[in-house]
């Protein structure tokens, strides 16, 4: 069935709307220029666009409120985290109404006898360790930057730790999400598990905004472990580092972290970072146990292994600040990657398979990019089977970007034609609507029955994930 590209509403209504809104909020609605500029872009390459307004919440009844003024006056509403994502997520590319969630920042149960937090969605995940720091419980979810709880929720977040506590798939118990038409509904529960009724938690989990707006999140925590250690491990090749990753996997090695550089990311972090790491595939690898004997002997098993595939060089750390300066370098890799070229941007891929095709994967990648005309970096948590390639882009180049887009296609088609997929952890946003048919076939006509059912003016976050009816008869073309 064919449908109407999406059409802004009248500029009575947006203007209507404003007004209602700042009747509400006072200055917490605002249309300042310079507010809507910081509001109009992510992290990544793609265009920014500008909302019409922002408004800063301070409670679900709010943003309940200010729902139901978008649903008034058919007005589109995107929420905004930290402003991290990388397919441009919290772009406004309709215009309408962003939701700046960063003031709903209360923590509002700490519950470390259930192994469970509840913190409002503008809760960072640093500011929530930080309140965890006394308990004997961390929350291990780490995608790198300083991101929100309702952000990490939205994308189905993960990073460095996923490969032995999850994403945040597994890691949310429950959520409160405000509907397109101002409706609150609590989904899950505190209890550890359930058998009634849908799965509405894992339904708004990954979902980008487009169903609902989250405000609340109920999340599993970890216990700190007794040890810790860590280690890195250089290769003559990265074939070899990814089969040393993949084999530690199989044997059933209970690694922390296994993150994988090429030769050009590492020499791009010993610059940024001042670190004097050899220029070569390297994994950097975390241990946690109950005593520094189960480190230990974790660590031993890994350097065997590495030694198994030419590994150029082991190096074990324990103390705390030998751990501290190597996961800073790790988690500066997007700014070393940056320096590289100044000026650029950056598109990166998130191609996730399965474990066992994960070395051919990332060599033939390699090979897909090694005559590209701009730098080409990996990056991967290797772990879990999943890796991103970051081209280096001229933001002021259409050619390098366009160029930059055939490779991408090649990379993604191989992963899911192996079995995986076109993102483990950025998300769709704008940039994978594309491979969403491929990769799901006529699942995607389920995904648009529910955003039917749950946005039907498709004013959540539109143009993002799916649009409620085929554009033009046919799948997803944006």
């Amino acid at each position: 069935m064919a449908t109407k590209p999406f059409v802004p509403p009248a500029r009575e209504h947006l203007e209507a709307a404003i007004r209602e809104l700042k009747a509400q909020l006072g200055e917490r609605a605002t249309t300042a220029e310079a507010v809507r500029e910081h509001h109009s872009h992510g992290e990544s390459y793609h265009e920014a666009a500008l909302p019409d307004a922002v408004c800063f919440p301070h409670s679900t009844e709010e943003v309940s409120q200010i729902m139901r003024i978008s649903a008034r006056h058919g007005i589109p509403v995107i929420p905004f985290g930290a402003g991290t994502s990388m397919e441009a997520q919290v772009n406004a590319i309709h215009g309408g109404i962003t939701l700046d969630m960063r003031e709903m920042n209360r923590i509002l149960l700490i519950s470390p006898e259930d192994l469970q937090v509840t913190a409002e969605a503008g809760v960072s995940r640093m500011q929530l360790n930080r309140a965890l720091a006394n308990t004997g419980f961390t929350f291990f979810i780490d995608p790198g930057a300083d991101a929100t709880l309702g952000g990490m929720t939205s994308t189905r977040a993960s990073g460095t730790t996923a490969v032995r506590y999850g994403t945040m798939r597994e890691n949310v118990l429950a959520l409160t999400v405000v509907l397109a038409d101002g409706r609150v509904i609590h989904t899950g529960t505190r209890a550890r598990k359930s058998a009634a009724g849908y799965d509405l938690t894992r339904l708004f989990v990954g979902a980008e905004g487009t169903l609902g707006v989250i405000t609340e999140v109920t999340l599993r925590l970890h216990p700190l472990p007794e040890a810790v250690a860590a280690a890195s491990a250089t290769f003559e090749t990265i074939r070899d580092a990814v089969e040393t990753a993949i084999a530690t996997i199989q044997l059933g090695v209970a690694v922390a972290r296994i993150e994988l550089m090429d030769e050009l990311q590492v020499d791009a972090c010993n610059r940024y970072s001042k670190t004097n790491y050899p220029v070569a595939p390297i994994l950097f690898l975390e241990f946690h146990g109950d005593s520094t004997r189960s480190v230990t002997e974790q660590a031993e098993t890994v350097r065997r292994l590495a030694e198994e595939h030419r590994c150029r060089g082991f190096q074990y750390f324990t103390s705390p600040e030998e751990r501290e300066k190597l996961w800073k370098m790790r988690h500066e890799t997007y700014f070393a990657t940056l320096a590289i070229r100044p000026g650029a941007k950056m598109f990166t891929t998130d191609i996730c398979v399965p474990i066992s095709r994960l070395a051919d994967c990332i060599v033939e990648s390699k090979k897909d990019a090694a005559a590209a005309s701009f730098p080409v970096t990996v990056v991967g948590h290797v772990g879990d089977g999943n890796f991103h390639m970051a081209f280096i882009l001229d933001p002021a180049n259409p050619t390098e970007l366009a160029e930059a887009r055939k490779v991408e296609d090649r990379i993604i088609r191989r992963a899911i034609e192996w079995g995986g997929t076109s993102t483990g952890e950025h998300g769709i946003g704008t940039g994978r609507k594309k491979f969403l048919t491929v990769e799901h076939g006529a699942a995607v006509e389920v995904m648009r029955a529910i955003k039917n059912a749950l946005d039907p003016d498709n004013r959540m976050n539109p143009g993002k994930m799916v649009e409620p009816r085929a554009l033009y008869g046919g799948p997803d073309s944006h």
